[in-house]
This record gives structure tokens, C-alpha cells and sequence, in this order.
């Protein structure tokens, strides 16, 4: 077999797929996987059509293909990701945050994948609940905060992995509205006790949905009691780093996890006899960067295994930061700060343009004469 190395024009996931494609539909696929295969696999080909670009200098032409926008395709998610993330500049309150991680234990992973939708949805709740209780505790901030959170589910060699990164205000509304409650420099709460209750709540929201058979249930987890047990004795994993900056720092630091897909396609270095190579970071060992292969079905099926049910949202936002209490808590915090927001730069821009932007580039510029400009001839049908 030829080995397909990373270099210019790169080794992507839609050819990992397209290698064994044949092979991996043998194997039972949920509609959104089949689908995410699909998608991949078409996006930017003729399959999906397109247009003909043609330079107003030289008659250079090249067809541009459609993408296919799945939200797990990685080549369609830094236009997306730039854009939410300008956009939220102006839903923000000014001043420092923190990023805190929630992560359930490897005993729940069974229970969490045959039942995503439901999971993840209590996953949202208890660390929601979690920090909003924590944070009301008069013994650490004592005041109302908020958060914008953000579900994975995957480690950096594809396992399964489901944790929520939040991103919370350093500090909160009092419980009168009447003045701003700074948090502590170094921590917002006690990870001891954030860890605490967030087991507390998420065990209890488990065992409500199980008692109203709202669950698929693996065999060994049958018994309620003995899972608890076992649930108690485990290390749940909170995890608090120190403040960030101020918004602009915070909106670079969540840049990076907000439409991130399981692996990105600059990741990958070879296809090589049917084994796929890829990067991974250690974070055991100083957050050093190694090497991993797998087989090249074993990297689909882990691949896969991240494809979100359909119509889930994996970005909420809790507390003052929620949608219901933009115009009423959320505004009150920032007049009680006192510091101005920041407005959106790319609202209403064309992919184009939001390029344009960022690169201080045109996209639209010949690639070859360099002197004219990229335009659309005709268009191109969908093909297959």
C-alpha cells in the first residue's frame, strides 16, 4: 500500500475514511455517523458541486467545491469558530476568568455512551449547579456567577472522555444586585468542594433518571446501590487553573475549545500500511508532544465514537451569563464594573471578508498572476 505522508497538501481525515470506508460500513453506524462519514468524505469534492472561479487578469481558472458545515468535518469549523467567538465579545462582562473542568469517572464512560443525549445534558446540570452552589456559599464567593461551558467528549489519542470545560466570571452579583463580589486571586472555590458537590448532584441525577427508566442501563450496573458505592470511592476530577486575563485573553483561550472536532487534520502525519500516525500531547509527562498509530479502523471507531447526537448543543451558558438574563443580571454586572464591553468586529461579514479581515489577505486575489482578481464564472452541479 502507498504511504500518504502530511506535507502541503495534507493527509486528512476524509482520507482515513475514504482508505477503509468499505471495511468500517460493515460495522453497525447510528444515523449521525453514517451521516458525519458521508459529509466528510464529500466535503469540498464535486460531489457537494461548487463554482468556477476565473481571474479577471490572466484567465487563470479554479473550481471552488461546496463544504459540507458538519460540525465534526475539520475543515469546516475555523469560519465558524471565529465568528462565535467575535460575536461573543459583546455577551462577556469585562474582567478576569477562570477556566474550570469537570470530568466524570471512567467507571460512568459505559452508562455516558449509550445514553448521550441524557448524559450529557445531566453532565451540563450537575456542573452548573455545582459552581452556582458553590459560588452562593457565603463561606467562598457568596454572590451569583455565571459561565459559558463547553462539552468534549474525547483525549488527545481519540479515547472517550467526557468532561466540560467553563469559562467563569471572577466574581458574581450580590445577593442584592447592588455591588460586584471579586473573587480570590488564585481560585474562585475550593476544588475539594466544587468536586464534592458536583459528584453529590450528578449521582443524584442519575439515580432519578434510572429510577424513571429513562436509561439504558449496562449489566453491570444494574444495581443502583453497588454503583454508588463504587461511585463514592472514586477521585472526581475538577480541575480549577489560575485566572485568565481579560476578555480579549479569554476569548483566545476559548477560541481553542468552542469548535474544536476530535482531531484536527494538521494532527496527522501518515497513512502507512494500514496505520494511521498522529500527534497527541502527554499531558502526564510536561505536556510533551508524541506520536501515536493506530489501525486505521480502530482510528474511525474512535473517531466516531465523538460524533454528537443531533440537534445537541455542546456551548451553553449558565448563571448571569444566561441567555434569559443578558438584558437584566448580566447588564447590572457590567455597570457595577464600570469597564466597557467589547463589540463585535466580523458581524455580517462573508467568509471572505472575515478572512480579509483577520489576514490582512484577499482571498480573492489570483494565486497566479497575482494581479487579478478571483471571480465567479459559472457554477458547478453536484456530480454523483
Amino acid at each position: 500500500m502507498q504511504t500518504i505522508i502530511n506535507q502541503r497538501h495534507r493527509l486528512e481525515v476524509a482520507d482515513i475514511f475514504r482508505s477503509c470506508i468499505q471495511e468500517f460500513l460493515q460495522h453497525p453506524l447510528c444515523s449521525g455517523q453514517q451521516k458525519a462519514m458521508e459529509d466528510i468524505l464529500q466535503c469540498r469534492t464535486a460531489r457537494l458541486g461548487g463554482h468556477l472561479n476565473c481571474c479577471t487578469n490572466c484567465g487563470y481558472e479554479k473550481p471552488a467545491y461546496n463544504s459540507c458545515r458538519n460540525r465534526h468535518c475539520p475543515k469546516c469549523q475555523f469560519i465558524k469558530q471565529v465568528q462565535w467567538v467575535d460575536k461573543l465579545k459583546g455577551r462577556l462582562i469585562p474582567g478576569k476568568y477562570f477556566h474550570i473542568v469537570f470530568t466524570i469517572p471512567e467507571l460512568l464512560n459505559p452508562l455516558f455512551y449509550i445514553n448521550q443525549t441524557d448524559c450529557y445534558h445531566l453532565l451540563f446540570r450537575a456542573a452548573s449547579e455545582a459552581l452556582q452552589k458553590a459560588g452562593s456559599n457565603p463561606n467562598f464567593l457568596g454572590a451569583d456567577t455565571g459561565a459559558v461551558a463547553v462539552l468534549h467528549t474525547w483525549g488527545q489519542t481519540l479515547t472517550y472522555h467526557p468532561h466540560i470545560h467553563m469559562l467563569v466570571p471572577a466574581g458574581g452579583l450580590s445577593e442584592d444586585e447592588t455591588h460586584w463580589v471579586q473573587a480570590p486571586k488564585k481560585f474562585f472555590v475550593p476544588v475539594k468542594a466544587l468536586s464534592s458537590m458536583f459528584r453529590g448532584i450528578l449521582i443524584r441525577e442519575l439515580k432519578s433518571y434510572m429510577d424513571q427508566n429513562k436509561l439504558r442501563i449496562p449489566q453491570d450496573m444494574d444495581d443502583f446501590g453497588v454503583l454508588k458505592k463504587k461511585l463514592y470511592l472514586k477521585n472526581w476530577n475538577v480541575y480549577s487553573k489560575k485566572a485568565l486575563g481579560g476578555v480579549n485573553s479569554v476569548l483566545a483561550y476559548l477560541g481553542k475549545y468552542t469548535h474544536r472536532v476530535a482531531i484536527s487534520n494538521n494532527r496527522l502525519i501518515a497513512l502507512d500500511q494500514n496505520k494511521i500516525s498522529f500527534f497527541y500531547r502527554d499531558y502526564r509527562n510536561a505536556n510533551q508532544q508524541r506520536i501515536m498509530a493506530l489501525d486505521q479502523t480502530e482510528f474511525v471507531r474512535r473517531f466516531l465514537q465523538h460524533i454528537l447526537p443531533s440537534g445537541f448543543y455542546k456551548i451553553r451558558y449558565f448563571g448571569i451569563l444566561a441567555t434569559v438574563h443578558i438584558h437584566t443580571k448580566r447588564e447590572q454586572a457590567i455597570a457595577l464594573i464600570g469597564k466597557p464591553i467589547l463589540l463585535p468586529l466580523l458581524e455580517g461579514l462573508s467568509a471572505y471578508e472575515v478572512i480579509r479581515e483577520l489576514t490582512g489577505k484577499d482571498p480573492a486575489l489570483c494565486p497566479k498572476c497575482k494581479t487579478g482578481y478571483m471571480t465567479i464564472q459559472m457554477g458547478i452541479d453536484k456530480s454523483g
